[in-house]
């Protein structure tokens, strides 16, 4: 997902913007959105690279009107939340989502993961089971086998001008403010993570007991069968092919949103042999 990168005066820990605050994690600032009912099942939704809490703009209201007590943190570098120092990895993204987890969920959530959030949702379940009641992914590869040929990142590896100067002018877009060339940094430091990570297999997450539900896009940059495999993994794994690309939950929420909340809502899911 594409989004705007937004960037205003150097905030400080509680403030406030676009409806979220400010926040301490481990050191980092990151803004985060709260909502929803105070009571309902804490639900944390993880964007993707080059993405923020707004491409979860489709949900947040049927999130919010189905009882849902909604979290969405922006990691470093993403939306509203200033960069960090040092390179992106998967783990130290791991790493702070579980600091969240610890500091301001306090407690175990269900974790809706797009893309590289739905890996980060995976690992942490794979390291702090306590921490995860649930997990949906969508549009989420565990490797880079996972993907089709003609994938973002294969166009990336290949210096493909019209794909890295659209990433770049909505990426680096700043309501015309400059911001001293940080979002140049943090574009630079976004591909060259993904052009190495994630790199895991399916079996590495054979472990996570926590119930998961894959879904996949039919046209989407993930295969299909990529898919097939990681919710077949999966103790609890479940799969959903739906129609649409890598944007699913911003191109068809009447589809993805239903299922979502209907998964999360329902009993878990009985072993059946065949």
């Amino acid at each position: 997902m594409i989004d705007a990168y937004i960037r205003s005066a150097s905030p400080s820990v509680g403030d406030r913007a676009d409806g979220g605050s400010y926040i301490d994690i481990n050191g980092d600032l990151l803004w985060h959105f709260q909502g929803g009912d105070p009571m309902g099942p804490p639900t944390v939704l993880l964007h993707g690279s080059f993405s923020s809490a707004s491409s979860w703009g489709a949900q947040f209201g049927d999130f919010t009107d189905a009882g849902l007590r909604l979290f969405v943190p922006e990691r470093s570098g993403h939306g509203h939340s200033p960069d960090c120092p040092g390179p992106y990895s998967f783990a130290s993204m791991a790493d702070q989502v579980i600091a969240y987890l610890e500091n301001v969920v306090r407690g175990p959530a269900n974790i809706v993961g797009w893309s590289d959030g739905g890996v980060i949702a995976l690992m942490i379940a794979q390291r702090r089971p306590e921490l995860v009641a649930r997990i949906v992914t969508t549009g989420s590869y565990v490797n880079r086998h996972g993907l089709t040929v003609s994938a973002l990142t294969d166009r990336l590896d290949e210096s493909d001008e019209k794909v890295v100067a659209c990433l770049r002018d909505c990426f680096l877009h700043d309501d015309g403010e400059h911001d001293g060339g940080e979002s140049d940094v943090v574009f630079d430091k976004t591909v060259t993570m993904l052009r190495f990570e994630p790199e895991f297999e399916s079996t590495d997450f054979a472990a996570v007991a926590a119930p998961t539900l894959v879904i996949a896009a039919d046209c989407g940059i993930v295969r299909i069968e990529h898919s097939v495999d990681l919710a077949a993994t999966l103790p609890n794994g479940r799969l959903a092919v739906l129609p649409g690309t890598h944007i699913l939950p911003l191109e068809s929420p009447h589809l993805f949103n239903p299922l979502v909340l209907t998964y999360l809502a329902s009993d878990p899911p009985s072993s059946v042999e065949l």
